[in-house]
């Protein structure tokens, strides 16, 4: 990187970086700055690309010099990105694994896995602050809010090319833990139904089993009993929206504490394990390394109000 002068600065795209749109490199290089402002940028011409003005969707290449000029962020947000300080540090302990091509956490349940829709902090602009120097950190698949487990976010665009394939091919293994209501039945070890995504008007997003849906499918192992509920092992074969919370439902065996398809009268029986989030719980993923090719299996320890959980329904259960 070389500077026209003190406040401007001149990028040159590496191999690496190649591929993707100018705005969305932007976004990366100028962290905090709203959308809408990076577009203005572009759009007034501030912006260069090998000395000329280009426009949003302009795809960038290997070896172009791109002229970003300083961007001063309003006072008002400074006290925003202050208040995030103590998540972006607890996500620091969050890390489960990291190297040059990946990083992987155990995200907490509560927290969105990127800002938007009313959420100004989520998991990738934590990570973008906590790695200030990280010239490249995108998100490799997606968790819902409410659900806790391994994340794996790439540092190489090559990284992110390889394993988004293994997801497209299903070459990458998820396990996840659920406890559902009930005793769910050992024969059942698959659910094959189409799910259909619809979007309520309060913009909500609810997943329905519609035979004009999507093909999804889910396999199931029981991992535990207990007297009214089972913890079962749910690995998911595609990966639709709220794909698990539904094919449960599906199944009569709704997720403890699920908002949206759960059951109200199963959550108040675990009012004695102090339960107070959706038991559901990216614990596994297996996954060819994009560097090494190896496989690597990296499992993501439950959180303590779901071990609390757990302890007590076993001690329920032996009473």
């Amino acid at each position: 990187m070389k500077t026209e002068n003190p406040s401007v600065q001149i990028v040159t795209i590496s191999d690496d970086q190649a591929g993707q749109r100018i705005d969305n490199f932007l976004r990366t290089q100028l962290k905090g700055v709203p959308k809408s402002m990076v577009y203005r940028i572009v759009r007034k011409g501030e912006v260069r690309v090998n000395k000329k003005r280009i426009k949003p969707e302009y795809k960038l290449e290997a070896g172009d010099e791109v002229r970003i000029p300083p961007v001063r962020v309003a006072e008002r947000e400074e006290p925003q990105v202050s208040a995030k300080l103590d998540k972006v540090a607890a996500l620091a302990d969050c890390i489960l694994y990291e190297d040059e091509h990946l990083l992987i956490l155990n995200k907490p349940a509560g927290t969105a896995v990127h800002g938007g829709s009313g959420l100004s902090f989520g998991v990738i602009e934590g990570l973008r602050a906590l790695r200030p120097e990280a010239r490249f950190l995108e998100l490799v698949h997606r968790l819902d809010r409410d659900t806790s487990g391994v994340l794996l976010v790439a540092k190489k665009r090559s990284a992110l090319r390889s394993l988004h394939e293994q997801l497209r091919l299903k070459g990458m293994q998820k396990d996840y833990l659920a406890l559902v209501r009930g005793q769910w039945q050992s024969h059942c070890k698959v659910v094959q139904a189409p799910l259909l995504k619809n979007i309520l008007q309060s913009g909500e997003r609810i997943v329905r089993v519609n035979s004009e849906g999507k093909p999804s499918e889910t396999r199931f192992k029981v991992e535990e009993r207990f007297t009214f509920a089972t913890l079962v092992k749910a690995s998911p074969v595609t990966g639709r929206t709220h794909q698990i919370r539904v094919h449960t439902l599906h199944a009569g065996h709704p997720i403890a504490f699920d908002d949206r398809y759960g059951d109200r009268e199963f959550d108040s029986q675990l009012a004695s394990t102090g339960l107070k989030r959706l038991f559901l719980h990216a614990a596994a993923l297996r996954f060819e390394h994009p560097g090494t090719g190896e496989t690597l299996r990296i499992e993501a320890p439950l959180d303590a109000a779901l071990q609390r959980c757990l302890q007590v329904l076993r001690k329920e259960a032996k009473a």
